[in-house]
């Protein structure tokens, strides 16, 4: 019954670990996904609207920033997870 008890803790331990670099992972796509999609509209509404270039391009910047914000905190909560947990 120890050993299990053991060997329960360990592969708990590795496996939390593997799901904080998991968590991680997904984050970092899943910006990469929605900035490269933010591009394609924005692109597509530029090429509908020449004249609304400026106003397009910073807004795109605004929320491209926003989801690299979120993605950063996502991957810091998972970085945390790893070393703290």
């Amino acid at each position: 019954m120890l050993l299990f008890t053991i060997l329960q803790a360990v592969a708990g331990a590795s496996l939390g670990k593997f799901g904080c670099v998991i968590g991680a992972a997904i984050a970092a796509f899943a910006a990469a996904y929605g900035i490269g999609k933010i591009g394609q509209a924005v692109m597509e509404a530029m090429a509908r609207q020449p004249e609304s270039a400026g106003n397009l391009r910073s807004s795109m910047i605004i929320v491209a920033g926003m989801i690299e914000g979120a993605a950063l905190f996502a991957i810091i909560a998972c970085v945390l997870g790893l070393f703290v947990g």
